[in-house]
């Protein structure tokens, strides 16, 4: 009969953790300025943000295994990065030029940018005899780009 941890391990191989869908405001392929707020953001479902749970079952032993994010790092391109505790806020149009409220950032030099977005997962689980434990953390990254121009102002 498995132990918990290797139901744990088979429970775990049931999950879909997928690389975060990247979202951009200004959005890849148009241009934003210098010192103008870039909003970054991920879709948020189960399998790009979780949490998602997952149960293997073997001899009268069910174990369910939960996964997580608890944040995604933006590599910004320009030796800079972002943390963010929440998968961020799609950008709207009503808010103007105003910050993201939750993950944001501003360039302060001309250039085009290759942006790197990582989600850490955290998984833990629990089994119906008392045991519980971790699974080692999982990442999943994704790439985006970010075009930065200057205003230039003619008299």
């Amino acid at each position: 009969m498995p132990t918990a941890a290797e139901l744990a391990q088979q429970a775990f191989s049931k999950m879909k953790l997928e690389t975060p869908k990247l979202g951009s405001a200004p959005p890849p392929g148009s241009k934003g300025l210098i010192g103008m707020p870039v909003w970054m953001w991920v879709a948020k479902s189960d399998t790009t943000w979780g949490p998602q749970s997952t149960t293997a079952s073997a001899g009268g032993l069910s174990v369910t295994v939960t996964a997580k994010v608890t944040g995604i790092d933006w590599n910004m391109g320009d030796g800079q990065s972002v943390h963010c505790a929440t998968p961020g806020t799609p950008y709207d149009s009503s808010v103007g030029k105003k910050d993201s409220p939750d993950c944001g950032y501003r360039y302060t030099k001309v250039g085009e940018y290759q942006i790197t977005a990582t989600t850490t997962w955290v998984v833990t689980w629990t089994a119906t005899n008392g045991e519980t434990g971790t699974l080692p953390n999982q990442t999943r990254s994704a790439q985006t780009t970010a075009r930065v121009g200057e205003l230039q102002v003619v008299n």
